[in-house]
């Protein structure tokens, strides 16, 4: 006991030190966490025999805690109102975007002799952007009620649906290609599920209204949360990304007078698990492993980070955005984060060396890479911007 706390005293010490950092650097502590995270981690501080902080099943929960509470908010922003009155335009800009990056990663992985499975899990990897990291970055930043918002959150709406039939189509096939039957029994599930959620946000209005009507502030917390991690949590039971399932219970709750109570009494809340997320990435991640596919790293980061850039720029077009707000649409898209480790998870369950050992080095690698480059990049968007635009016009 007293060693478990110990680590998450540890841990959250390393949060607020990250904080300290970021502001006295002017960057934005999303990296920071990431890089405190390894530094915490049993492969630099328990390599030198110091106290460090496992990643256990404790910081596995309180980071999954940090996903669904990212999300929840995405969903809080984005009702289904105003979902299904820019169908077409977040399918359009889904669909370019997955059109041009999915295939970059299923390319690269037979180039390099890989199975038809192992190139789908890489193309996966490097095809999903971070709901949670960009909705962080997108708050952070107050760019979330600028233009750029709407197409990068539509986007960020079609690839958690379409992950959500992914993973339930790698899964089987990582199996062993337990057949098509159960494969589509797996998408059945999926599909069914997230159908119910979304019967459930379109008509439940008035009992998500009616649910939140107390006056206590505990209370009013409580039943947030009461709602959104159980949701979440049988969405994992059955093969359903808990982000998607968390998203979707923020939507059901976006249309009510009760949103910015929420706002005002959850941020906290999800702030600091946010940060213990980000910290659980760097927990995770093993310098030395890293390097083993180093080569394999640089080649998908140079490939896939100008592919959701330019994939990004014609989705937002696709909102009758100008150059400028389609640019910090297409810039935004870079980070990779969770989804891309829940997709190296499933690779490990898989038999051949590939799956088990170099895609999760990779996946740890690229998402760390990715989440650091992606930040950087829109912190410092408007001078990007500037710079690219400036010479493409007088070009």
């Amino acid at each position: 006991m007293a060693a478990g706390l110990s680590q998450i005293g540890l841990l959250f010490f390393g949060v607020a030190v990250a904080g300290v950092i970021a502001a006295r650097i002017g960057l934005s502590v999303i990296p920071v966490y990431v890089v405190i995270g390894i530094v915490l981690g049993p492969n630099v501080a328990g390599a030198f025999d110091l106290l460090y902080v496992e990643s256990g099943e404790l910081t596995t929960v309180l980071g999954e805690l940090g996903i669904i509470l990212l999300l929840f908010f995405l969903g809080l922003e984005f009702s289904i109102d105003r979902l299904l009155s820019t169908r077409q335009r977040i399918t359009s800009a889904g669909v370019i975007d997955i059109v041009i990056n999915l295939p970059v990663g299923i390319v690269l992985g037979l180039v390099l002799g890989w199975s038809l499975v192992e190139s789908l899990l890489l193309g996966g990897i490097v095809y999903i952007s971070s709901s949670a990291i960009i909705t962080k970055s997108l708050i952070d930043l107050g760019w979330i009620a600028n233009p750029e918002s709407e197409p990068i959150l539509g986007i960020l709406v079609f690839e958690d649906l379409v992950i959500a039939v992914y993973l339930a189509i790698v899964a089987s096939l990582v199996a062993g290609g337990s057949g098509l039957q159960e494969t589509a029994t797996n998408v059945g599930v999926a599909m069914g599920f997230l159908l119910v959620l979304v019967v459930a946000v379109y008509y439940g209005e008035q009992w998500f209204e009616r649910l939140l009507d107390v006056d206590g502030g505990e209370l009013f917390v409580l039943r947030v949360l009461g709602i959104a991690v159980p949701v979440a949590a049988l969405a994992l039971a059955l093969g359903v990304s808990e982000a998607v399932a968390a998203f979707f219970v923020g939507m059901g709750f976006s249309s009510t007078d009760h949103k910015e109570r929420i706002e005002d009494l959850l941020t906290p809340v999800r702030d600091v698990f946010a940060a213990v997320f980000f910290v659980w990435i760097g927990l995770g991640t093993d310098p030395a492993v890293v390097l083993d596919v180093i080569g394999l790293l640089a080649i998908a980061v140079v490939l896939t980070a100008p592919a959701k850039v330019v994939s990004g720029y014609y989705g937002a077009r696709q909102f009758g955005l100008d150059e400028r707000r389609s640019f910090r649409t297409g810039v935004t898209m870079v980070t990779r984060g969770e989804f891309s480790l829940i997709i190296a998870a499933t690779a490990a369950a898989g038999t051949t060396e590939v799956m088990t050992q170099v895609i999760p080095a990779f996946a740890v690698g690229y998402v760390l890479v990715m989440s650091v480059l992606g930040s950087v990049l829109m912190q410092y968007a408007d001078q990007l911007e500037a710079v690219i635009l400036r010479r493409g016009s007088t070009s």
